[in-house]
């Protein structure tokens, strides 16, 4: 079950109060829902070009994203516009936020590659929910002139050369944008069952 959404910070007249309040909502609408997600509609396919999570020697035409068993396929273009499953987006979300965390408040090793992806719901949405909590913990314990601090995280390029604020703002709408998409295939799933 998802932590309650902290209210208060919606009165808070500060920009990190914000942005903060801005992941912590969206996160609250979106775990509610993978609360409930179940592993047909985890790997449930729009279409038969779905990008997908695979077992590694399944990834056909597509790279792999993941160090483990299970793998993200991926694509070489960056704006390839397939579609893509709940299992892939919940892999992107993961990969996003823990390099994020890995890159700001980790040991600055590891990358995307490196992350670990699974074959089924309840420990893709829990791996899920270990990164982005991680990531609201750490970004609350932060003060608040950090927000404004250039190269806070060294994740990306873009990352290092912007005030930490955007890289929040930008992981916040990486959790609506995909978390959008996620109830969207949930909802397509329940109507076409």
């Amino acid at each position: 079950m998802p932590e309650p959404f902290d209210w208060d910070i919606l009165h808070r007249p500060s920009a990190m109060a914000m942005v903060r309040g801005q992941l912590g909502f969206s996160w609250m609408v979106l775990s509610g829902r993978l609360a409930e997600l179940t592993d047909e509609q985890y790997f449930w396919q729009p279409s038969g070009e779905a990008l997908t999570v695979v077992r590694r020697h399944y990834t056909g035409r597509f790279r792999s994203l993941g160090s483990g068993e299970w793998v993200a396929q991926w694509p070489d273009e960056p704006d390839h516009r397939g579609p893509r499953t709940i299992a892939w987006l919940i892999a992107h979300l993961t990969e996003q936020f823990f390099e994020r965390w890995e890159w700001t408040f980790g040991e600055s090793r590891q990358g995307r590659a490196d992350i670990t992806l699974h074959g089924n719901a309840r420990d893709a949405v829990a791996w899920l929910e270990h990164w982005v909590d991680a990531w609201q913990d750490s970004i609350a314990a932060l003060d608040e002139d950090q927000v404004m601090t250039v190269g806070l995280s060294q994740a990306t390029e873009l990352d290092a050369g912007e005030p930490f604020g955007h890289v929040v703002l930008r992981l916040n709408r990486e959790l609506i944008h995909h978390g959008s998409e996620i109830m969207t295939l949930q909802d397509l799933y329940a109507a076409a069952a």
